[in-house]
């Protein structure tokens, strides 16, 4: 793969992934809209991986509470914060391993990557992230996550499923109607995404990793390093925009995207985007 394109897969995944605009999405659309070829699954679990390292470096402080944690939660004992915290991620992540898995192995997962779904999804979800922002309180904090929250937002969570509708923005979206200040529920999401990538990775890198050759594994390591920078720039400048700014901005840039696509997809010249 040409090495402007696999940058440019590398810095729409790390500078999309962890804001509520749907990186998913975006990596659908580019080998559509622009007539590249497709990155393919490697690339993309070499992305994701990227990504991942970006948040559990960010966040290593809350990662370490949780990994400590694990030894007390698998002896069966929630006395401590960092068992309880592994409990409620664990919790979180079920649903959307539930719901991934039927859509993957049904091949609706295919279905769904189209420009209309995407746009659809990128302008539904951002209105509604818009009102559970705008309508929700911020009398909870990160320090106190229920398992019944837990829960909820592992249930919303498996909605970003459908393409374009941003893991991180349905999760922050369900964060907010239960009471999240803004910055906390950006933290849940984020700290939620390690399982849930992890998970996804694990299921689409077994699927490609037996076929892959030296130069495509090489190609591999060059995104994930460029997805790594990028996403923890994004990542940074984000949880700093929130200590003053609402999602709002997020909102508009979805709403309009979702607009241009719709317009684009039943414009009678839209192709179905290639799985």
């Amino acid at each position: 793969m040409p090495l402007f394109q696999l940058l440019l897969v590398a810095l729409i995944q790390g500078l999309t992934e962890f804001l509520p605009v749907s990186s998913s999405g975006h990596l659908i659309l580019l080998p559509g809209l622009t007539g590249m070829q497709d990155q393919g699954q490697l690339i993309d679990v070499a992305v994701h991986v990227g990504t991942l390292g970006a948040v559990v470096v960010y966040f290593w402080s809350d990662v370490k509470v949780g990994l400590l944690g694990l030894p007390r939660l698998l002896t069966g004992k929630v006395d401590t914060p960092g068992a309880a915290l592994a409990l409620g991620l664990i919790i979180a992540t079920i649903p959307v391993i539930l719901v991934g898995a039927v859509l993957h192995f049904t091949g609706l997962s295919d279905v769904l990557r189209s420009v209309a779904v995407i746009g659809w999804a990128m302008l539904i979800f951002g209105i509604i992230l818009y009102w559970a922002d705008q309508t929700g309180t911020q009398q909870k904090t990160a320090t106190s996550w229920p398992l019944k929250d837990a829960l909820i937002m592992g249930l919303w969570q498996a909605i970003s499923l459908i393409p374009g509708t941003s893991r991180s923005g349905i999760t922050i979206t369900g964060a907010r109607r239960l009471g999240y200040a803004r910055e906390d529920a950006a933290k849940l999401a984020m700290l939620m995404s390690i399982p849930t990538i992890a998970a996804s990775g694990i299921l689409l890198g077994a699927e490609v990793a037996l076929d892959a050759n030296t130069a495509v594994m090489r190609d591999g390591a060059i995104a994930a390093a460029f997805a790594f920078f990028a996403a923890l720039l994004a990542l940074t400048l984000m949880m700093r925009l929130l200590r003053s700014v609402s999602f709002t901005p997020y909102v508009i840039y979805r709403i309009i995207l979702g607009i241009v696509l719709l317009i684009y997809a039943y414009s009678g010249s839209s192709p179905q985007v290639a799985g």
